[in-house]
């Protein structure tokens, strides 16, 4: 099997697996989990930047518009963070999951508003159903789906400035977690003068997780930038739906979040949409092979 399959599978297994460590947190506060995972990323991606001595490589990369793109990137990052890891600790798994489903679609309206890029008309199809979707669950739930949204909007534009970005994933990441890395200390700081804080307080089981939420954050997103050096972007946007498919059955399965036929109904609806949207590229790709070779 190809190495840049099974670095996608692992990356989207482990993004999959992200609600039940989260879990094992739920008696800590979101945003202090969010400190730490930034402060533990960082630490960990700054270590393979100098150890692997890409000091100087990184520091030529870096200049007033690059920081400037990266710092709204990085608070993008932190409000998605938040909003995912809040959801997961307070029962709304599937919700999030369905951010997940909604996200790509939003990326290529995004694209198409920002990037010039052009839907054909079949592609139409699934974005208006998914906006059906959306709007039917809004309805049933008597609220807008607004953690869906969120997660989906916060991450779509985050992909859409680093898309623009000539900074790759390590170094992009590293930046990102680097300016948010100030604030983060500065509320642990806080916590800690108010007798608030879990780290070193608690028992040395959340020790270990408050210190792993840095690496559970950073390999699979390493693990992603090799898998896209690797395989087709078509087959990365096929594979990304095994995160928010795993996420989904975790939330119904595990936790026993509840999944009405309401819920069935709109969320079959945007399901119905992405299967529609990846059919319709993967049968024009597939002409446009043939044509070329014949």
């Amino acid at each position: 099997m190809n190495s840049g399959i099974l670095y996608a599978l692992a990356t989207y297994i482990l993004w999959g697996l992200f609600p039940i460590y989260w879990k094992q947190l739920h008696h800590i506060a979101a945003a202090q989990l969010i400190a730490h995972r930034i402060i533990w990323a960082f630490i960990l991606l700054i270590s393979i930047v100098l150890g692997t001595r890409q000091r100087e490589k990184f520091r030529a990369k870096l200049d007033a518009k690059t920081v400037k793109s990266h710092a709204w990137a990085a608070l993008l990052l932190g409000i998605n963070w938040l909003i995912y890891v809040w959801a997961v600790n307070s029962g709304f798994i599937v919700e999030s999951s369905l951010g997940y489903f909604i996200n790509p679609l939003l990326s290529v309206l995004l694209g198409m508003l920002f990037l010039g890029e052009k839907l054909r008309p079949a592609q139409w199809i699934p974005v208006g159903l998914a906006t059906i979707g959306v709007l039917y669950l809004t309805f049933s739930y008597g609220r807008l789906p607004w953690i869906a949204l969120a997660l989906a909007f916060s991450f779509a534009i985050y992909g859409l400035l680093k898309k623009k970005s000539t900074l790759g994933s390590l170094y992009g990441l590293t930046l990102e977690t680097g300016i948010l890395l100030i604030p983060a200390l500065a509320y642990l700081i806080y916590l800690i003068s108010q007798n608030e804080s879990a780290f070193l307080t608690m028992n040395a089981t959340t020790d270990w997780l408050l210190i792993g939420a840095g690496v559970v954050t950073a390999v699979p997103l390493l693990l992603f930038a090799k898998a896209a050096q690797r395989i087709p972007l078509t087959m990365i946007g096929l594979m990304q739906y095994i995160a928010p498919t795993g996420q989904f059955l975790i939330g119904v399965l595990l936790y026993k979040e509840g999944f009405s036929h309401t819920q069935a109904i709109g969320f079959g609806i945007i399901w119905f949409a992405l299967i529609f949207f990846w059919t319709e590229g993967w049968w024009t790709s597939s002409r446009g092979k043939k044509r070329l070779a014949a």
